[in-house]
């Protein structure tokens, strides 16, 4: 699977495990960043990565900031993406199962990383039912 990964300064130690992790189980990953540094804004990272998916140049998308909702935002506001902020095991399996969510986001200050693994995990393997919210889906980005 093409997942892409964009964090901000507060999800960069994360973000680079998760490229290690990600790639150890056979993924390709395209990092948008950030790069190392003092600080920076998750827009310029999540807005580039969100506009990849919504080209099918990648599958799904790993974004990490502080507390996940900055970076869900501004995904959600393109077309064809369906992000949400991952708690728990629900979130991770019926925000695939009911809703195709194609972006997990997290917040590296609200989780520890074992949680997240296993719920990026399941949000990997975890299929779109398809169905009956097949037409919901669809209605997501329609005015």
């Amino acid at each position: 699977m093409r997942i892409a990964l964009a964090s901000d300064h507060a999800g960069f130690s994360l973000k680079t495990f998760l490229t290690h992790y990600l790639q150890s189980a056979g993924h390709e990953v395209r990092d948008f960043g950030a790069p190392a540094g003092d600080r920076f804004d998750y827009p310029d990272f999540a807005h580039p990565a969100a506009r990849a998916i919504a080209a099918g140049e990648c599958d799904r998308g790993i974004f990490i900031c502080g507390s996940g909702i900055g970076m869900c935002m501004v995904a959600n506001r393109t077309p064809g993406v369906r992000a949400v902020v991952m708690h728990d095991a629900f979130d991770a399996e019926m925000s695939r199962r009911h809703n195709n969510a194609n972006v997990a986001c997290f917040g590296a200050r609200a989780m520890e990383e074992t949680e997240m693994l296993r719920l990026i995990d399941l949000f990997l393997v975890t299929p779109f039912e398809g169905g009956r919210h097949e037409e919901r889906v669809a209605k997501i980005d329609k005015p």
